[in-house]
């Protein structure tokens, strides 16, 4: 089993690493999904390890704590990007984590040229940002929303428990 430090890679390294898998094996088929992942639960585990299950490798770009805070609002991220990647880097499914800053996706996605590009089952092809799924046409990456299992999420998580310290 690899280490969990030997699949926290830097964005500037993500081109050359999938160049590297590329060239050793033209035929691997490279998987890429991103989000914040501020609480993981059970729903972010089963969608990365049915993110795997479509090709060889499974790339997860996550946004940064500055990026977080921009998309979520104050008080998030709950958890720290260094410890949001390590626990995604710990999970057997995933293959590389790489963090960025941009509110979207496009210099991950850019970088990894996915052949395909997953979304959890809380996404619809329309509600997905309209510049990556040009650049993931442009690439002739797949999109699939992976069904969701649960009803789970971490904003339902924080605000589950924010109500309870209320009352």
């Amino acid at each position: 089993m690899r280490s969990i430090e030997s699949k926290i890679i830097s964005l500037g390294e993500l081109g050359p690493k999938v160049r590297k898998l590329r060239q050793s094996n033209p035929d691997q088929i490279i998987v890429a999904t991103n989000g914040c992942f501020d609480i993981l639960h059970i729903g972010h585990v089963q969608y990365l390890y049915d993110s795997k299950k479509l090709g060889d490798f499974l790339i997860v770009g996550v946004n940064s704590d500055a990026s977080v805070k921009n998309l979520k609002g104050e008080g998030r991220p709950i958890n720290t990007a260094r410890d949001r990647i390590a626990v995604l880097a710990a999970l057997e499914s995933v293959d590389f984590v790489v963090e960025f800053d941009d509110q979207d996706a496009c210099s991950f996605i850019s970088k990894c040229k996915p052949d395909y590009y997953t979304k959890g089952g809380d996404y619809r092809l329309k509600s997905l940002n309209p510049f990556e799924v040009t650049l993931l046409r442009q690439l002739n990456s797949k999109i699939s929303i992976i069904p969701a299992i649960t009803s789970l999420s971490s904003s339902k998580i924080v605000e589950y428990h924010n109500d309870r310290m209320e009352s």
